[in-house]
């Protein structure tokens, strides 16, 4: 009976929007083909063009592991880009007053700038193709990076730091044992925001400005092939691998991280 406990415990979370998402799935699919005749791919018909696909079935002269290494690779470039200028940029404008009041207003005015806008802006630095595509990246999710890491610097408790400076703690060793691991939480969280909205653009931005190799690229030719049951499939790939890297992957390493520094005190103030 425990054992069936746990089981239930854990599957039902997962099972239970499982389940809700294909029976909605399946009745859009039945509606569209009873309503308008389309011939809308379901959830069985999705799931064996992936097989066939993982099978070594070519999609756009290409495997479909030749389009995922291409999307991740994209996506490992720009959000390093992202994660090392967010995180010095934050890290500085949080510790300095006078780069605060400069930067601060900045970031929060490319914070409300959608990542696809920044399509013109690429494509006139870079041209069409893969540069272009890690800037649309990098600039999307550098913007939380910047602000979470900036933010946690500034929430610090002025009581730790008095303390620490009584203690005659030097600015290198400030830095490394009080202020980082302080602010370390919102920067986890940053990243891991940065992390999922690089992802999102980027799929949207291979669909417009040209890779050659990729799922969001796959996607957008799926719908001039008409396959459009690969597409479907496609999306599920996509949703899967955001979610291993978002949810599974990060977020578990931001709650250990913030077990392991605050040991359950909360490190900001008001």
């Amino acid at each position: 009976m425990r054992i069936f406990s746990k089981l239930k415990t854990s599957l039902v979370p997962v099972l239970g929007p499982l389940g809700l998402i294909l029976a909605i799935w399946y009745g859009v699919s039945f509606a569209a083909e009873m309503n308008k005749g389309i011939d809308f791919p379901d959830p069985l018909e999705t799931a064996n063009r992936l097989l066939e696909l993982l099978r070594g079935s070519s999609l756009h002269d290409a495997s479909i592991y030749r389009h995922i290494s291409a999307s991740l690779l994209r996506w490992f470039k720009g959000f390093a880009i992202a994660v090392g200028g967010g995180v010095l940029l934050g890290l500085g404008a949080g510790w300095w007053r006078l780069m605060y009041m400069n930067v601060a207003p900045l970031l929060r005015i490319l914070q409300l700038i959608p990542g696809l806008a920044w399509i013109p802006v690429a494509l006139l630095l870079y041209g069409i193709g893969e540069e272009a595509t890690i800037f649309i990246l990098a600039i999307t999710a550098f913007t939380p990076i910047a602000i979470s890491t900036m933010d946690g610097v500034r929430q610090v408790d002025t009581g730790y730091i008095r303390a620490a400076r009584m203690l005659g703690t030097g600015r290198r060793a400030m830095f490394m044992h009080v202020l980082l691991p302080a602010a370390l939480p919102s920067m986890l969280t940053g990243l891991r925001i940065g992390l999922g909205n690089g992802w999102r653009v980027l799929l949207a931005a291979e669909m417009v400005v040209g890779t050659g190799t990729g799922l969001g690229f796959s996607i957008i030719e799926a719908r001039w092939t008409l396959d459009y049951t690969a597409a479907f499939a496609l999306i599920g790939v996509i949703a899967v691998l955001g979610l291993v890297f978002e949810r599974i992957f990060f977020t578990s390493l931001e709650q250990r991280t913030i077990r392991a520094w605050s040991s359950g005190k909360d490190w900001t103030h008001d």
